[in-house]
């Protein structure tokens, strides 16, 4: 696979280049990262032809936008896609603190839900001054759902539904201040509630079609491709198990978890192929599935990714995969020309 192949989204005329950043982890999630180090790993992305870049406002409240931004405003405008997200507004707070919600040094700025078309509004403008760019390409509805909100899940379905903050971004796409909108979440189930009320462009689904899990193929993928709601993969290592460091979905993995992966290593290993290369390559054979943004700390690790991305895996492995029961059967399998039919 190339870094620089594109899939044209269904709707928009916005092409995803097939692999992108994450930038959670210049927020400083779990570990800090200093400006230099941010801004090595930015500039070493872009010399290895990333063009595709993720952010939030909740990363590092605010601190990834501002680092995202300062590497990419001197670059061509029209070479690169940014996403960001609404969902939640930063207001300034002194009491925010080193580890708050996993940052190991956020800026003074406390999150706060909220999903109303002025809310809408309000982040796309902060997003735009924190980025220093006169256009933001996607935005993503961040963390909506049961998941995150709990008892409050209706609360702030309200606020998308009936407070407006839908009708906001189908006016931010229709005036052409943004070219897509969909949902930036760790659920499948908010993806397919927000189908009922929006035409999301792509949606940006975490851990959730994997080289571990592929729950989501149907109804979800199945719908989004009758949809036009394109598939943009975040957490391609299930929060890190895939990538050896025991995490899935933010938290130690269950047994039951880590004795899958072993089983996905050993038969990865009979091949001579690194997990990792499997778990980011796997979900781009779906037809509905046009990038996979895997996240970046240092310029060593995105290289890695990067190495990963591109190292050439035979047929044989994911038929191998698959006929040991740990690919859905109907899952579509990258292989060659050549190989089989997936």
């Amino acid at each position: 696979m190339n870094v620089d192949q594109r899939i044209n989204l269904p709707r928009g005329g916005l092409s995803l280049p097939c692999i992108g950043m994450g930038c959670a982890p210049l927020g400083g999630l779990y570990h800090a990262v200093t400006e230099a180090q941010a801004q090595a790993t930015l500039e070493g992305a872009w010399d290895a032809g990333v063009r595709f870049y993720d952010t939030a406002p909740y990363y590092g409240y605010t601190l990834s936008e501002r680092r995202v931004g300062n590497a990419l405003r001197q670059r061509p405008r029209h070479e690169f896609v940014i996403a960001t997200k609404v969902g939640r507004l930063l207001r300034a707070d002194a009491s925010v603190q080193p580890g708050d919600d996993g940052f190991a040094a956020p800026l003074p700025f406390r999150p706060h839900y909220d999903y109303s078309y002025d809310a809408v509004l309000r982040s796309h403008e902060d997003s735009l001054q924190r980025l220093g760019l006169a256009s933001i390409d996607i935005l993503f509805v961040h963390d909506i759902g049961r998941v995150t909100h709990g008892e409050n899940d209706d609360v702030y379905w309200r606020q998308l539904i009936d407070g407006g903050g839908f009708r906001a971004l189908e006016e931010l796409r229709a005036s052409g201040q943004i070219k897509a909108f969909g949902l930036g979440v760790n659920e499948s189930a908010a993806v397919l509630r927000a189908m009922e009320y929006a035409d999301l462009d792509c949606t940006l689904l975490a851990g959730r079609y994997t080289l571990l899990e592929q729950e989501s193929l149907s109804p979800l993928l199945d719908l989004c491709e009758q949809r036009g709601n394109a598939i943009v993969i975040g957490g391609p290592f299930n929060s890190g198990v895939l990538a050896g460091n025991g995490k899935f979905n933010y938290a130690d993995a269950p047994p039951a978890v880590l004795a899958r992966v072993a089983q996905l290593d050993a038969i990865c290993r009979e091949f001579k192929v690194p997990l990792q290369a499997a778990a980011l390559q796997f979900p781009l054979a779906h037809p509905v599935v046009a990038s996979c943004i895997p996240g970046g700390q240092d310029l060593a690790q995105l290289r890695q990714n990067l190495a990963w991305f591109a190292t050439p895996i035979p047929d044989g492995l994911w038929l191998a995969l698959r006929d040991a029961g740990l690919i859905d059967a109907r899952a579509p399998l990258p292989l060659s020309v050549s190989g089989e039919g997936a």
